[in-house]
């Protein structure tokens, strides 16, 4: 049991809520990148101020040949899962690529548009949102 310190560590201080490391969804997803061109990627219930998913799709954008990135976030938009949901407002977001060429996705260029539900996986409003057309 060695090996484990980070999560004896993490167990002692009522820290355990830990994200998947982005140098490790970047070691995985390169084997998988032609599979990406043209498609959309749908990042549910994903908090993108704490996603690292949404991190990596949002900078590869161009290099993945996205068409669109959507992540859909709970109305509670704090990172702690065990929270009361008491946010006002569930939203969605769409990242369409880089529009100012600085090869950074600007808040400016990333619509975000309110749910009708409360940002679970499960509701209607969270499911439809990736089937949406939009215009900017």
């Amino acid at each position: 049991m060695a090996g484990n310190k980070n999560l004896q560590a993490a167990n002692k201080a009522k820290k355990d809520e830990f994200y998947t490391q982005l140098a490790d969804i970047e070691n995985e997803l390169r084997h998988y990148r032609e599979h990406f061109r043209g498609k959309t990627v749908l990042c549910n219930c994903d908090d993108p101020r704490a996603s690292n998913f949404f991190r990596y799709f949002a900078y590869s954008f161009e290099q993945l040949s996205l068409k669109r990135l959507i992540t859909t976030c709970y109305k509670n938009q704090h990172p702690d899962l065990f929270s009361r949901n008491d946010h006002e407002q569930a939203v969605w977001l769409e990242y369409l690529g880089d529009r100012n060429a600085n090869r950074v996705p600007d808040p400016e260029e990333i619509g975000i548009r309110p749910l009708r539900g409360d940002g679970d996986f499960r509701s209607p409003s969270a499911s439809n949102c990736s089937s949406r057309r939009t215009s900017w």
